[in-house]
């Protein structure tokens, strides 16, 4: 059997979870509006979802659900069938497809965030389409080299959706410029795109963390629930490219600016 054939046979087997909630007491009353975060992920892998990747997706979890607690946002961290992308199948597409669908079952008719981190950004861009979702968080997204035989990334579904991407400058996994070159797309039909840079931050965005955790809350309550925006993140989704795509995050956002 192909190896491809392998990684079907072992991903099929098994089904993605939405878990329980981030930091909420159950029973859950009153919920205005959900975020899913869905973490990184691996080019090719029929192994089950990685233990690490869900472990570093809960800070920020727990830092939107406290946030947005007053408005009654709900977070989950999905929990994948695997952990591969998988060529054509676009496994954590699909498992974010169906975590938006299940979040709607489970709340009702309320706006959904898509937050994703490296390969799990490029799930949560891809499932943007989802009639449910009104705002995608994308940090450091993992996307293809450019290829003149293939078919660029697509950005169609994000019309409608206000899109914040967020790279670091010294990325070695996820090439910030093809991040750009996404974003760039985007704002040709979706004016409500922007994207941050993170100076000298590597794919984890852990050297300025809590910058970047205080901006996703920012994009995130001010997207599902009309908060004001902070000025530097109203100022990148107003600007034309390319400053709106290239806009520095600065050190101490949130200490300075509300978040």
């Amino acid at each position: 059997m192909a190896h491809s054939a392998l990684v079907g046979t072992a991903v099929a087997s098994r089904a993605p979870r939405l878990g329980r909630p981030v930091g909420a007491s159950l029973p859950l009353t009153a919920v205005g509006g959900v975020v899913l975060l869905l973490p990184d992920g691996e080019v090719a892998s029929g192994r089950r979802a990685s233990v690490r990747t869900h472990l570093a997706a809960l800070p920020l979890a727990r830092r939107l659900a406290a946030a947005g607690r007053e408005e009654g946002l709900v977070a989950h961290v999905v929990r994948y069938r695997g952990r591969g992308w998988n060529g054509t199948d676009r496994q954590l597409a699909a498992d974010a497809t169906w975590a938006v669908t299940e979040a709607v079952r489970r709340y009702g008719d309320i706006p959904v965030c898509l937050a994703g981190h490296g390969m799990g950004a490029r799930a949560a861009l891809r499932a943007a389409g989802h009639t449910a979702v009104d705002c995608v968080l994308a940090l450091a997204p993992w996307l293809p080299e450019d290829d003149v035989a293939a078919e660029p990334e697509p950005v169609r579904q994000l019309t409608g959706r206000r899109v914040l991407v967020v790279h670091g400058t010294n990325d070695a996994r996820t090439d910030p410029e093809l991040s750009y070159r996404l974003a760039e797309r985007a704002k040709k039909s979706n004016r409500d795109t922007c994207r941050f840079e993170v100076h000298s931050d590597g794919h984890a965005l852990r050297q300025y963390g809590a910058e970047v955790r205080a901006l996703a809350c920012d994009f995130v309550l001010g997207s599902l629930f009309s908060r004001p925006f902070a000025r530097p993140l109203a100022d990148a989704l107003a600007a034309p490219p390319p400053l709106g795509l290239r806009m520095p995050l600065a050190a101490g956002f949130g200490r300075s600016t509300r978040s």
